[in-house]
């Protein structure tokens, strides 16, 4: 099997210690379930990474594929200047993904951005710190329905089984922003129902839990991870596995979530 590692996770700045400064010890088990997960996914040997994130280029009709030959993570919008990471970019299969996602009528646009925005900076920053040797694809999802999502998975599914390299993907995002009174989104009582609601889908490994969540219920909790989850969640469906939950906390108003799955 080319699929070697696939987690959940996170993306808040202010676990980097050049921006959160002492307010990273609010999140101190979010930091501490990132570093077991990184020991697993550097235990995993990937040649590819690829990482799904809701903060980079967004299309309403169309998945996002980011071909860049090269990455570097950016922090300025944060106040951090100085924390610079590269990646080798994967460009084949970007290529790839493009061409099967159209054949099974799910338009993808291919983009080319050096910046790599917080959502899928933070996770690798923290995540491989001690890979080598490996390049790294972004995709971003989009406002298909969420159906279009799981079948955007499938298509990555068959591509990484079919391939010679070890691939780890890691679907990062936050769920909902609307836990306290002093959330981004403010306060709503749907927002802890969510993000129970979330764990408990994964824990089942439910699809259809997930597509059969309603609009209103989803857009109350003001989330920003759903649909990379999904996204995850057809690139291993039918796929032998368990789900891992490392941690859950919400500090700051907004659930963060960390596990993996164990193939």
């Amino acid at each position: 099997m080319s699929l070697v590692f696939a987690g959940i996770t996170p993306h808040p700045p202010m676990l980097l210690p050049t921006i959160g400064k002492d307010e990273t010890k609010k999140i101190d088990k979010t930091k501490k379930a990132f570093s077991v997960m990184e020991q697993r996914l550097y235990a995993s040997h990937p040649d590819v990474i690829i990482i799904i994130s809701p903060h980079g280029s967004y299309f309403v009709d169309a998945f996002t594929v980011n071909s860049c030959p090269e990455y570097e993570t950016d922090f300025k919008e944060f106040g951090d200047i100085s924390t610079k990471i590269k990646f080798k970019g994967e460009t084949s299969l970007a290529y790839k993904i493009r061409k099967a996602a159209f054949s099974q009528n799910l338009p993808t646009a291919t983009i080319s951005e050096f910046k790599l925005d917080h959502g899928s900076g933070v996770p690798l920053y923290f995540l491989t710190s001690h890979l080598k040797n490996f390049s790294l694809l972004q995709l971003g999802f989009c406002d298909l329905s969420h159906k279009n999502h799981v079948e955007f998975g499938n298509v990555l599914q068959e591509l990484i089984l079919s391939s010679n390299k070890r691939i780890a993907v890691i679907a990062s995002g936050d769920m909902s922003h609307s836990l306290t009174s002093d959330s981004p989104a403010g306060f709503s009582p749907e927002g802890k129902k969510f993000d129970a609601k979330i764990q408990e889908l994964l824990s089942q490994q439910s699809i259809s839990g997930f597509l059969q969540l309603s609009p209103d219920f989803i857009n109350a909790a003001a989330e920003c991870g759903l649909r990379s989850l999904l996204i995850l969640l057809g690139i291993i469906q039918g796929v032998r596995c368990s789900y891992h939950q490392l941690n859950y906390e919400a500090p700051f108003g907004v659930g963060y979530l960390t596990a993996f799955y164990e193939f």
